[in-house]
């Protein structure tokens, strides 16, 4: 996934205002995140690897028995947004940091989470890993990401204009649980859901992927210039897929549960 780390910061930091006017889906997912795990097995001392505006730290604030929650974002506004969000809440603490290189020494953390932002990152091996020495063991990961189904109907109609990568791919549930086993990780369990977006057009789905700093996964991926007939071409195909004058959108959403 040929994603460039000064791009995603410089995507989702020119999102941090809009996000959470885009961030339906991904509050969705962080609800439902939760429900996958005892609420009790998340105390001492948290991580939430990409915080964006802090909504699911905000969650964690609620509903865990926490001594600590870090909120970790590799955009600066980002965090800001958070801070000022939780600035009642003391036991937030704040790192601007790369997820593929955590700032932690071994054994801090009791539990770490991420909801929709591990996509983000090249090196599974170095995230997992990294989680892994930072966790105490015993002590459980749970994490949201996005499957190879995301946005499928956008890759087919860009494939009928030209060979080129113009959407990125996603890791499977078969490629995470091996980067897991490989970290370390244990009593591993995933669950894919396939959600289905509707817009009244395809400029305005690719509007609110750049709302929530994610359109890098749309033009990050194709190093050659799309031109402006190749972008008609795709959305007169795209449009062939829509349903009562929408146009859909699939985003395939893995969660994962797992112990250190």
């Amino acid at each position: 996934m040929p994603l460039t780390k000064t791009g995603i910061k410089r995507a989702f930091t020119a999102a941090s205002s809009t996000y959470d006017g885009a961030a339906a889906l991904q509050r969705r997912v962080g609800l439902e995140l939760l429900k996958t795990i005892d609420a009790e097995l998340l105390t001492g001392t948290l991580l939430d690897i990409g915080c964006g505006t802090g909504f699911l730290t905000a969650e964690l604030l609620a509903q865990c028995n926490h001594d600590t929650i870090i909120a970790l974002d590799i955009a600066w506004t980002m965090l800001q947004s958070t801070q000022q969000k939780l600035a009642l809440h003391q036991q937030v603490h704040y790192v601007c940091a790369d997820a593929e290189q955590l700032p932690f020494s071994e054994q801090c953390l009791d539990g770490v989470v991420s909801n929709l932002a591990l996509q983000w990152c090249s090196d599974l091996d170095s995230v997992f890993t990294g989680i892994n020495l930072a966790l105490k063991p015993g002590k459980p990961l749970v994490f949201s990401t996005f499957g190879p189904q995301t946005l499928c109907e956008l890759k087919s109609a860009w494939a009928s204009v030209d060979s080129y990568q113009h959407v990125n791919s996603f890791y499977s549930q078969t490629e995470l649980k091996q980067f897991l086993v490989t970290a370390g990780f244990n009593n591993i369990q995933l669950h894919s859901v396939c959600y289905s977006s509707s817009y009244v057009s395809v400029l305005a789905l690719m509007q609110e992927l750049k709302h929530l700093g994610a359109h890098h996964v749309v033009t990050g991926a194709n190093k050659h210039i799309t031109t402006k007939t190749a972008m008609q071409q795709m959305i007169s195909a795209y449009e062939k897929q829509g349903e009562d004058d929408q146009v859909l959108a699939t985003f395939e959403v893995i969660s994962i549960t797992a112990t250190a």
